[in-house]
């Protein structure tokens, strides 16, 4: 049998390809529960090499250390069933992920899309591996290689296009960027990662007014059922931070944002992220740091992922916890010695990231800005989009200001107001662009 682009799909019937489909069109879109329909995908055809494909990616995705082994398991159960060569280069990309070998599975799901580019989840999950290891010119140029295979009539291009909005917003082509992500949601008002891609360059432009109608302006359908939610409400929170409206941050917070307190590995970053940034204006946010350091607390010395480390040490640094920032510190020292990709995250910027947040926590600003100057040109290899690095600057402009380093503290403003600023003709480009992607 075979999918809606063409492609077959070993051991499938008609329930399991449309329950596939189903996980396929939530997955796109960040709605539902894909978890759940992939397992409905597997109980009408177990022989579905698909469906374990999927489940693997689904566990793999966030980075969360619990997921790991039902990934392991999914892709042996996948390795035991005849599968066609589009299929085995799925579960190549899968073995070297649980292998934490993110570059290697980023080339494999590479070269995987170079032979059949309209495969969307092929493109998806390198997307998000691009994502991970921060490489921003892959997050444009895997997307910018199948384009050609993709249109209007094809199913899920509007994916296609969110992911192509974010790659150029990553390497700074706003204009495009904000053109890509508008159709994008045009075809489809679900698709939180177009909606989000054009929050995306709205913040890099400063444009906060205009980013908080964006977000304001079609809520309900990027948050129905989305598990990407809270990320998009975090950038409305953004914006609001940005206009110093710190009632409407606290709000969002403490609604949609982190209201209800999650144990997600990437929902927790959020949290830890925006209330290190009213920290770090001299916002007093009670007894939010204690809650969300609780939650951290189980997974928080896991050692696979910098980029989680660090906001964990946020976290606990913000709760007052010493001890606990130390483990994880000792946990990254732990994770140098072994093998795999994050061993490159950790040591390039990773450690030195997280030190320089304890030292700010210990009040030795000094040793904050000592920690971070050096590693600010390549602070992308840890992962994390340049908004959620953004908070690396922040952090070290006051620590530069509260050391007394105060040329410092002036000329690293100067040159984030340099970057940030939105030149008005740069605006006009991108209108004009916009209203030519959704006339074609």
């Amino acid at each position: 049998m075979k999918d809606s682009v063409g492609y077959e799909i070993s051991g499938a019937n008609a329930q399991s390809l449309d329950a596939l489909e189903q996980v396929l069109h939530e997955l796109r879109c960040y709605i539902g529960d894909p978890v759940a329909s992939v397992e409905r995908a597997l109980a009408a055809s177990p022989d579905l090499v698909m469906g374990h494909v999927l489940k693997a990616y689904l566990h793999l995705m966030g980075t969360e250390p619990a997921a790991l082994p039902v990934a392991r398991a999914a892709h042996e159960a996948a390795q035991a069933l005849p599968a066609n060569d589009r299929e085995r280069r799925h579960l190549q990309a899968i073995k070297l992920l649980t292998e934490g070998r993110w570059r290697a599975a980023g080339r494999a799901l590479e070269d995987l899309s170079v032979e059949y580019p309209r495969d969307a989840l092929a493109l998806q999950a390198g997307h998000q591996v691009d994502f991970f290891t921060g490489d921003s010119r892959m997050l444009r140029d895997r997307i910018a290689r199948a384009l050609p295979a993709w249109g209007r009539g094809v199913a899920g291009y509007h994916a296609v296009l969110g992911m192509r909005a974010f790659g150029l917003e990553e390497t700074g082509d706003y204009a495009r960027a904000e053109a890509a992500g508008r159709q994008s949601v045009e075809l489809e008002p679900r698709d939180g990662w177009g909606q989000h891609a054009v929050a995306h360059v709205m913040e890099m432009q400063d444009r906060r007014r205009e980013g908080i109608a964006w977000m304001r302006g079609n809520s309900i359908a990027w948050s129905r059922e989305s598990f990407f939610a809270r990320h998009n409400w975090w950038h409305l929170a953004l914006f609001h931070l940005g206009l110093g409206e710190i009632n409407e941050v606290l709000a969002l917070y403490d609604g949609p944002v982190y209201g209800e307190p999650s144990s997600v590995i990437l929902e927790m970053i959020d949290a830890s992220a925006m209330l290190w940034r009213l920290h770090l204006r001299g916002v007093n946010v009670g007894s939010r740091w204690e809650a969300l350091a609780d939650r951290w607390t189980p997974v928080a010395t896991a050692g696979n992922y910098a980029f989680n480390d660090v906001h964990a040490v946020i976290a606990f640094v913000g709760a007052g916890r010493g001890k606990s920032a130390d483990a994880v510190l000792e946990a990254q020292r732990t994770a140098m010695e072994g093998t795999g990709d994050n061993v490159d995250f950790t040591r390039e910027v990773g450690s030195p990231v997280a030190r320089a947040i304890k030292a700010f926590g210990d009040g030795d600003y000094a040793r904050t800005v000592e920690l971070l100057r050096p590693i600010r040109s390549y602070s992308h290899r840890y992962g994390g989009s340049h908004a959620q690095r953004d908070l690396i600057d922040l952090t070290l402009i006051e620590a530069a200001a509260r050391a007394g380093q105060n040329n410092l503290a002036a000329a690293l403003r100067a040159e984030r107001a340099d970057r940030r600023h939105e030149i008005p003709a740069a605006r006009q480009a991108g209108r004009s662009a916009v209203k030519l992607a959704v006339n074609a």
